[in-house]
């Protein structure tokens, strides 16, 4: 077996078609049917039902599929560590975040360690910590920042608690919102926007709501980040924010703390346990652990640990 052979196979799976996996991979057709033919006979059983040519994948091509997704992208993790022996000038960190980590934590980090190592690329993926998780597991991430507790915990992930941070409600400058800090309950029947699913911050706020005893009246839902914080903006509705996000909106937005106990979240650092993150990926972690222990140093930031 070959991380060719494997390469062709990936390529086929995706694209339910061999001439196409064979444009996508640069190959010609018949190479590329003869490579999957080779590997068959190698394991055993087809990987293809080729029937009135309709490609979809056999029992035993689902089985290999995440296995040759996870062989590949190691062997593109070797690559690049071997590369990266150049003291850090030239190499790749793929780097998963949520949406409101990217908004409020990463442009400082991302700038200051593209200012110590400028050759390194840096990929950006933004989704929910579910979605992330899913990316590590197949290799398609390095890094990643996670809301914790995980929706579905694995044990394949190393997870790095870097700190908890308040979320606060933000709302247009001229709404009647009180100064003073609001319970969860004093949100049941006033407009809200929320963000799509598969926020983690949507996640927190509906669940803290349903403890609250209530269901959340949204007026917009299903927004990103910017578009939540526009909506608000324009006096839409109540948004429920990190305090880090909150902050950078500066004067356009009012900004109102929760009542203790408040809403939280905890903030976590993660990547695969079997494979070691490449060199650059382990040099911008310290990077980012040296930013959350300045976080914690500011308002609405408390070291990670049990939620009181």
């Amino acid at each position: 077996m070959q991380f060719q052979q494997l390469a062709y196979f990936v390529a086929v799976a995706d694209a339910r078609h061999f001439t196409r996996a064979a444009e996508a991979v640069h190959v010609s057709q018949p190479s590329l049917s003869q490579q999957i033919r080779t590997l068959e006979n190698e394991l055993g059983a087809p990987l293809f039902s080729r029937a009135r040519g309709n490609i979809t994948l056999t029992d035993a091509g689902e089985a290999l599929l995440p296995l040759a997704r996870r062989i590949l992208a190691d062997a593109d993790t070797a690559r690049h560590e071997v590369m990266e022996l150049a003291q850090l000038r030239r190499g790749r960190v793929r780097l998963g975040a949520p949406p409101s980590l990217c908004t409020g934590l990463l442009p400082d980090v991302l700038r200051e360690f593209h200012d110590r190592h400028p050759g390194i690329q840096l990929l950006v993926e933004e989704g929910g910590s579910h979605d992330l998780v899913r990316e590590l597991a197949r290799g398609s991430l390095d890094l990643a920042l996670v809301v914790l507790p995980l929706p579905t915990p694995s044990p394949a992930l190393t997870t790095v608690e870097l700190f908890q941070e308040d979320l606060v409600v933000v709302s247009s400058v001229d709404a009647e919102v009180p100064p003073t800090p609001l319970r969860i309950s004093d949100l049941a029947g006033r407009p809200m926007v929320m963000f799509r699913h598969g926020y983690d911050l949507r996640d927190l706020t509906l669940a803290a709501c349903r403890a609250a005893g209530f269901e959340p009246y949204f007026t917009v839902e299903g927004g990103e980040m910017d578009a939540v914080l526009g909506f608000v903006r324009a006096g839409l509705g109540l948004g429920v924010v990190p305090t880090m996000v909150a902050a950078r909106a500066g004067g356009e937005l009012r900004v109102t703390p929760l009542a203790r106990p408040g809403l939280r979240r905890t903030v976590a650092l993660a990547h695969r346990s079997d494979v070691a993150p490449p060199r650059a990926a382990r040099v911008l972690q310290d990077v980012l652990m040296t930013a959350a222990r300045r976080a914690v140093t500011s308002d609405g930031f408390r070291p990670a640990g049990p939620v009181t």
